[in-house]
């Protein structure tokens, strides 16, 4: 993932609504309770951890029990210390007080919250990134320190993979139409960072690659969830007993879920959106144009799917009357540059979402030539009286510029090439015509229509219509 690309935009939830979810993820919520919780007899430890002997009562204010319950606390402890909701005293007697963040929590803003949340997050991704502990006892040398050759563990290598894994599980979420719920199976998102784009059948090298990858993200997805980052099914305990051992109960061969399977939450679709601008990314959300010109309308929505391009629309109108918008929209839809074509079929999709009060907009525009054939379209499909009937060459200049913004906007996709066959097939002698229109997408529209229809003496007559509107425009 080019971090100079622009990504779909993302869809997020009101801030007010993901600072409620920050509060009431598990490892927040244990950090504010212990910081609540500290007082004048606590003491840390050099490296600001909690010392051993308090460990069992930070556990049971957290009413946490089991072999782990230690482990855990001091976890939830570190949280705290680094969001900043204690904060160390004095080193040498490690004494603590309640941090000025702590306040936050109660009595701060949502983007207070989301950024006390957004510091819990990076603790935990860290974490997340370090090996098995067992595996770190296992690598200790003599001297206490940890020999990472024997761990084959590269701490760079392992962060820039869960960031290409988390990147991808991103893109997987606002890449769809719909609200972005579908649950992604481990084998899948694995495989999206190991398996080359270019590979047919992987190889078992490739596989096994594959196998090891779950199991890591496995691991990591499990310490995640509680930050609130994602929602997971575990891998099924019975894919990694021993190949000798009978299962439990029968099991489904074919069940995908039992192999894991992982949901990006709105607080983490709000969380890896931060990184990713963080990181330099060109992350748009939805209303991030509310606020903008029809120009920055247009344009930038020109990219999005168009779910995302409906609902950005929508918010830009709704801090507009309906005929001020349409004018402006009108005039931000004008010109001969590439990018043209597209803008005003972005144009038109947002007209159709403004209601009759426009209609002077739009009977402003009936005589230009590169509004005037938009301009009839809105008219008549919302009942208009009296709107003329375009002149032919309106027609021919209408078609290129719609199969141009059509190909920006799909590329060669089957509802393109329909639009082509159907164009061939009703106007007799349309590449006659269609050559001599002085659209400047008119040799790049003939190609295109050369290459996508599936008849051969079709498609060598719009070569050769393609040839003259080139020679014809200087090409």
């Amino acid at each position: 993932m080019s971090d100079s690309s622009t990504l779909p935009p993302a869809r997020l939830r009101p801030e007010a609504e993901l600072a409620r979810e920050a509060l009431s993820a598990p490892v927040l919520a244990r950090a504010a309770r212990l910081a609540r919780w500290a007082g004048a007899d606590t003491r840390v430890d050099a490296g600001g951890g909690l010392v051993e002997e308090q460990l069992p009562a930070a556990a049971e204010q957290l009413g946490l029990a089991g072999d782990d319950a230690a482990a855990h606390a001091s976890e939830a402890w570190r949280i705290a210390v680094d969001t900043g909701l204690v904060e160390i005293t004095d080193e040498e007697a490690g004494t603590v007080a309640a941090g000025e963040d702590l306040a936050l929590l109660t009595g701060g803003s949502p983007q207070d919250v989301l950024g006390l949340w957004l510091t819990a997050l990076e603790a935990v991704l860290a974490d997340a990134s370090v090996p098995d502990l067992d595996d770190l006892v296992d690598a200790m040398a003599e001297g206490g320190e940890v020999d990472l050759s024997s761990l084959d563990w590269d701490p760079e290598a392992e962060a820039e993979f869960l960031d290409g894994v988390l990147g991808n599980l991103y893109l997987l979420t606002v890449g769809e139409e719909g609200p972005g719920e579908a649950r992604v199976p481990l084998p899948a998102l694995a495989a999206s960072v190991i398996v080359p784009g270019d590979m047919g059948e992987p190889s078992n090298e490739v596989l096994e690659q594959v196998s090891d990858a779950m199991m890591r993200l496995d691991d990591q997805f499990r310490m995640l969830e509680p930050v609130g980052l994602v929602e997971y099914q575990p891998v099924d305990e019975a894919l990694m007993a021993d190949a000798d051992e009978e299962p439990a109960a029968p099991v489904d061969e074919a069940d995908v879920t039992r192999y894991g399977m992982v949901r990006l939450t709105p607080l983490g679709l709000y969380g890896l959106r931060a990184r990713l601008l963080d990181a330099g990314f060109d992350a748009p959300a939805v209303g991030d144009l509310a606020d903008k010109g029809a120009d920055a309308l247009l344009d930038g929505t020109a990219p999005y799917p168009p779910g995302a391009a409906h609902a950005e629309t929508e918010l830009w109108l709704a801090g507009r009357g309906p005929l001020a918008a349409a004018r402006e929209l009108l005039a931000a839809a004008r010109g001969t540059d590439p990018g043209a074509p597209l803008r005003r079929l972005r144009c038109q999709q947002a007209l159709s979402l403004v209601g009759a009060e426009a209609e002077p907009a739009l009977r402003e525009v009936l005589d230009d030539a590169e509004l005037g054939g938009l301009a009839r379209v809105w008219l008549t499909e919302h009942g208009a009286r009296d709107v003329p009937a375009p002149p032919q060459e309106m027609v021919f200049w209408l078609t290129i510029d719609t199969v141009a913004a059509q190909l920006a906007a799909e590329g060669n996709s089957e509802e393109l090439r329909a639009l082509v066959e159907g164009l061939a097939r009703q106007h007799s002698g349309f590449f006659d015509t269609a050559w001599r229109v002085g659209h400047p997408a008119t040799p790049d529209v003939l190609e295109a229509m050369g290459r996508l229809h599936p008849d051969k003496r079709i498609a060598k007559e719009a070569r050769k219509a393609a040839f003259k509107a080139r020679s014809q425009q200087g090409g």
